[in-house]
């Protein structure tokens, strides 16, 4: 291997060259973690504190819940009452989230029934559903939704769960 800025040949162990395997420049870095780690990591943010608790348990049927996880305004609660609530960054939006990260109008929450969709309306830096960016997708209880650096969790009126569990 040639050394581009000398002509040098890089050999292992020879700091010009990070790509060769012995170089000390190329040691692997990364760290894993075991599956009792990254479930503690996970747990902490489905937690909800007593007050979120009590709010999700007195959701009435066919109305959802979604909490800001991370973000600007992290602890913030929107509630999922109307058939379309808008998100974004425009003033009018039913769910104001002001960052350069979210479009003005960057996403729709649908209700269908006692069941809620989440639908990208055109957006640059896009939506995410458990970390996948999607076009629409229909939300189950505790998902994840991403709109720019906010991250809000998805809480379905339990009501609703627990008829749906019944059938």
């Amino acid at each position: 291997m040639v050394d581009s800025r000398d002509g040098a040949q890089g050999r292992p162990g020879d700091p010009r060259n990070p790509r060769v395997p012995d170089s000390p420049l190329s040691a692997d870095t990364t760290a894993s973690f075991g599956e009792d780690f990254l479930g503690q990591v996970a747990a902490l943010d489905t937690r909800t504190n007593s007050e979120e608790q009590a709010a999700i348990a007195a959701l009435p049927s066919g109305s959802a819940l979604l909490v800001v996880r991370r973000g600007p305004n992290s602890g913030a609660r929107f509630l999922l009452d109307s058939d379309v609530t808008t998100a974004g960054r425009h003033p009018s939006s039913d769910i104001f989230l002001d960052d350069v990260t979210v479009s003005r109008k960057h996403a729709q929450f649908i209700r269908r029934g006692t069941a809620f969709e989440v639908k990208d309306l055109g957006s640059l830096n896009g939506t995410y559903y458990d970390g996948v960016r999607i076009d629409n997708a229909l939300l189950t209880d505790g998902a994840e939704v991403q709109i720019g650096k906010f991250r809000l969790t998805f809480y379905a009126s339990r009501h609703d769960l627990a008829h749906a569990g019944a059938r």
